[in-house]
């Protein structure tokens, strides 16, 4: 299995990481030991189905998250950011604690910090001075969070002296994300590792797996973010649509006569009813109504007692949810994913008109993650209607939603035109956008998984 590449610095990361270094000796006084980097990602299709079981189709960014480090044998870790607004932190290596109450930014470094240490079984960690900088924005959608678990993961092994393919550190570091109290599907880590440069990828889990996947060549993808910021792990919308799934595949699963607790992914249900997608949709229509249910009609429903249910079924920050919307959920899921599989196969049978059926299902998603699972924002919203306006093909929101960026498959030769229509509709219209449009809304290309370099 493929490791993680280590290589040495080039002319050109040395021209980006110069800043950092210049930081690392202010700080520590030597020069950092190595670097590490983890790239954020851009969604194409596939959104809230990867916990779900279900493949999705991201591609790496260019922006990332790089650590300048030096490790030693002091038990403590330091940790310093290029960005003054998070300041300082140290603690000692072998004794902290992670408050999911409360998700700064160093939070999300010791979980894969500590998801390292604890997988690799290191008993006698090297003590870390860190310099960390980033260039996604931050509670975006665009996976900043995610990165800085990975490239925490990396340093930490790097410094340890051990040795993980990326499928194993993909793996490890979706299972830590979950100290901050985060129950994602993996598409994150997935991709920061395994991304190569110049193609998106098809990201299939149990196994996980990975296949490169063409773009059409006539298009680019340009970013914008509406600057409305979630930080999904300070709330609990991101972990009821967990929640509401897992339980409309239950119920599912106990009307079709199928051991329900055996079962927590729509993915698992639809397999084991040997059902396509197109059917799983039409059973949703049959088994489960458009009203929300209480929590007294599901525990009905499973024949079980509200602690039952929060002990097979429910996470820590869901206790006291009192309905649940399933129907519309499981619509957009099994919807979706068939969404994903059509994207596939079209990149990779070329036909005459590839980019116009793209863009329509990149349109289709938005509007399924809008009206059915209800993961964006009136201004997201407007975002898209724009994007779409100025010469889109395609526009739908990427991350967890809520806020954060849109995606849009925009004709290559459009380009300039279709960003300064973005800026001036959306952005020109507000002194505080106004200023932050070079940060918010560009153009990208699928950039190349986490390293390692050396000097």
């Amino acid at each position: 299995m493929e490791n993680v590449p280590v290589g040495k610095l080039s002319v050109e990361i040395n021209s980006r990481y110069g800043r950092i270094t210049d930081k690392f000796m202010g700080s520590y006084g030597k020069k950092p030991d190595y670097y590490a980097r983890a790239s954020g990602r851009v969604n194409l299709i596939g959104e809230h189905i990867d916990y779900c079981g279900y493949s999705v189709l991201p591609m790496a960014i260019e922006q990332d998250v790089v650590s300048a480090v030096s490790s030693n044998d002091s038990g403590r870790l330091q940790l310093v950011n290029t960005n003054p607004e998070y300041g300082m932190f140290e603690c000692d290596i072998n004794n902290f604690t992670i408050n999911k109450e409360k998700p700064v930014w160093h939070n999300y470094f010791l979980c894969g910090l500590k998801g390292l240490l604890e997988h690799c079984k290191v008993t006698s960690p090297k003590g870390l001075q860190c310099v960390v900088d980033g260039t996604i924005p931050k509670s975006a959608g665009l996976s900043s969070s995610s990165a800085l678990v990975c490239c925490a993961a990396l340093v930490t092994m790097h410094a340890n002296g051990q040795t993980l393919s990326k499928k194993e550190l993909s793996d490890m570091c979706a299972h830590c994300e979950r100290f901050i109290g985060t129950e994602g599907g993996g598409m994150d880590q997935a991709i920061s590792f395994m991304a190569n440069k110049g193609t998106a990828k098809l990201i299939e889990f149990n196994p996980l797996k990975s296949t490169d996947v063409e773009l059409p060549e006539d298009v680019v993808f340009v970013i914008s973010n509406c600057c409305v910021e979630l930080n999904k792990a300070a709330t609990s919308h991101f972990n009821i649509r967990v929640v509401e799934c897992r339980l409309a595949s239950q119920i599912i699963a106990k009307t079709k006569g199928l051991k329900w607790r055996e079962f927590k992914r729509f993915a698992d249900v639809q397999k084991a009813l040997g059902l396509t997608l197109a059917e799983a949709v039409n059973v949703v229509k049959e088994i489960l109504h458009q009203e929300p249910y209480t929590k007294e009609e599901v525990c009905g429903i499973l024949e079980v007692t509200a602690d039952e249910l929060a002990q097979t079924s429910l996470s820590a920050n869901t206790l006291d949810v009192k309905t649940f919307k399933l129907h519309d959920r499981a619509t957009h899921v099994f919807s979706e994913a068939n969404r994903v599989l059509q994207f596939k196969k079209t990149c990779d049978l070329k036909p005459t008109d590839a980019s116009v059926v793209l863009g329509n299902l990149m349109n289709d998603s938005h509007t399924s993650c809008r009206d059915l699972y209800q993961c964006s924002c009136d201004d997201l919203d407007r975002l898209v209607d724009i994007c779409c306006q100025s010469g889109a093909l395609g526009s739908r929101l990427t991350g967890a939603g809520w806020g954060g960026c849109a995606v849009s498959m925009v004709p290559a030769n459009q380009v300039d035109s279709f960003i300064k229509s973005v800026t001036e509709k959306y952005y020109g219209k507000d002194d505080r956008l106004k200023e932050k449009v070079t940060e918010n809304l560009f153009a990208t290309q699928p950039g190349g998984g986490a390293a390692i370099y050396v000097e």
